[in-house]
């Protein structure tokens, strides 16, 4: 695969026949990952509501009546409570996530500091998606003991005006470049079923790819429709889409995590099983994701059951004295 692929290549790539792409892309990930293990994941929405952005999926918009209640900030030995619970339940990587457009210095930072450095000191690895930084908030993340950034693309430059217009495509890459250049590994992918086309998959799935590095962690999301969003009675998105973009996604970013994240819940045991084999790899645990459901642990355990597939065991074992 070239360092930097064109649109011509992703675009050969997503209209293969399907059986075609998923056996090229099924053989890349045995490649160069263990396809028998899977990454997981934790989300913790750690302040929830009156975002004001207006991202047209989103419940935590303040510009949309979506019924959802406004909450603050989050303590930080709740959300050390929530990430343990996570850890005995499986999950290697905790993430959490802020509604709001942007970090701003002041206590509710110091505050989220802290959460990063106590969740790391479980052995756990860190997430946050928080907005947009500056290369010092970025710094402060990074010497917290904080692993990736959360920002995603959410769909292809020349759909992203349709999605949201309180800030820009370039912001969001800018955003990426800050976080890269403090050390911090990139946690970036985008929405499927957001009245993009076929080519705004492509544009999106080239734009990822062409980052350098690649993320390390790319989340593909299925839209979950919200009531009193504007994109409430979108279209739902074929399965065989969600299965394309995880294979291009895959042989476009080899050594990348491809994690299948929102609207897991609505996919058949049979669609997720041909993303595992076209190279998912990653997925969130817990029965919720922010503000929108998710499949239940049990259910995620029936499932890698039947396939043989495992969870991938990256915590590290720190020192009782180092441990909260």
């Amino acid at each position: 695969m070239p360092a930097s692929p064109t649109r011509e290549l992703v675009t050969d790539l997503y209209q293969r026949p399907l059986l075609d792409l998923v056996f090229e892309s099924a053989s890349v990930h045995r490649k160069h990952n263990d396809a028998s293990q899977v990454q997981c994941s934790s989300l913790l929405s750690i302040k929830t509501g009156a975002c004001p952005e207006d991202c047209g999926y989103c419940s935590q918009s303040a510009h949309h009546n979506s019924g959802l209640e406004r909450e603050k900030l989050m303590d930080p030995e709740t959300v050390v409570k929530n990430a343990k619970i996570a850890k005995d339940s499986g999950a290697d990587r905790f993430c959490m996530g802020a509604a709001w457009r942007e970090v701003r210095d002041g206590k509710d930072f110091e505050a989220v500091l802290e959460m990063v450095a106590q969740v790391k000191s479980l052995g756990l690895e860190t997430c946050a998606t928080l907005g947009m930084l500056k290369p010092e908030q970025a710094q402060r993340l990074a010497n917290a003991g904080l692993d990736y950034y959360n920002h995603n693309l959410d769909t292809s430059r020349e759909h992203y005006s349709e999605v949201i217009t309180t800030r820009t495509y370039d912001d969001r890459l800018v955003t990426l470049a800050i976080a890269r250049a403090a050390g911090l590994k990139l946690c970036c992918g985008g929405i499927l079923g957001i009245g993009e086309s076929q080519e705004d998959r492509i544009g999106l799935l080239l734009e990822l790819a062409s980052q350098s590095p690649p993320p390390e962690s790319v989340p593909i999301n299925v839209l979950v429709p919200i009531v009193g969003t504007p994109m409430e009675k979108a279209e739902p998105l074929p399965w065989e889409e969600l299965v394309r973009a995880v294979s291009v996604a895959r042989i476009l970013m080899p050594t990348s995590w491809v994690r299948l994240s929102a609207g897991r819940e609505s996919l058949t045991e049979e669609a997720q099983t041909l993303c595992f084999l076209a190279g998912a790899n990653s997925i969130f645990l817990g029965d919720r994701l922010l503000t929108t459901p998710n499949r239940t642990q049990n259910s995620d355990q029936a499932l890698f059951d039947k396939l043989g597939l495992s969870p991938i065991k990256t915590v590290e074992v720190l020192p009782k004295e180092l441990q909260v």
